[in-house]
């Protein structure tokens, strides 16, 4: 019996934003698929408007499954993740640890194939994930402001300034052309 899948299906009961009161619950599976949407957008972007030449179905991928160590670690905020290099260090130890555990529950022929989306080298493909990542993160802002939750006042500027000092394009683009929609109800998005 191998129990790869049956722990990714427990993401949905990890949630995010641990340390700030949520006006919505954010699980790691919802913001994976999220992230996967967006990271796919950015590499299309990318692709289309800047001659990017990126596997956009890779990196999607690796969007989709960027929180699986979370599953055995639980979600660290982002504060301590970064608060100093020691931790920063020592938790993508603990991540890269909780990876390779996770892919013992395959067999090996698909831990091979699975680990070269978890345990993702190409630095290219994770900064997009990356950036997908940051994106999400401003939405959820965004959906916690509409809701009048003054918690993520200060998080969406700080947010904000991150992706714009990013200074990448296919982020940019992003902002520039697609954002200012998440802040629409659903009758002004039915308004053409």
């Amino acid at each position: 019996m191998y129990k790869f899948f049956a722990y990714l299906n427990r993401m949905k009961y990890i949630n995010r934003w641990g340390l700030m009161h949520s006006a919505l619950n954010e699980n790691i599976m919802e913001h994976s698929q999220q992230v996967a949407v967006v990271a796919h957008a950015l590499a299309t972007i990318s692709n289309v408007y800047y001659n990017g030449g990126l596997d956009v179905n890779s990196i999607a991928v690796k969007a989709l499954f960027h929180e699986t160590s979370e599953v055995l670690t639980g979600d660290l905020p982002t504060p301590i993740k970064y608060f100093n290099p020691e931790i920063r260090d020592a938790y993508k130890k603990l991540e890269s640890y909780s990876n390779n555990k996770l892919l013992t529950h395959l067999p090996s022929e698909l831990s091979a194939e699975y680990a070269k989306i978890i345990n993702d080298t190409d630095e290219t493909e994770h900064r997009f994930v990356k950036y997908a990542d940051k994106i999400c993160a401003y939405i959820k802002c965004i959906d916690e402001v509409k809701m009048s939750n003054t918690e993520f006042y200060k998080a969406e500027k700080t947010i904000y300034k991150e992706l714009r000092d990013y200074r990448c394009p296919e982020v940019d683009f992003f902002m520039d052309n697609f954002i200012e929609a998440y802040k629409l109800s659903l009758d002004d998005l039915d308004n053409d």
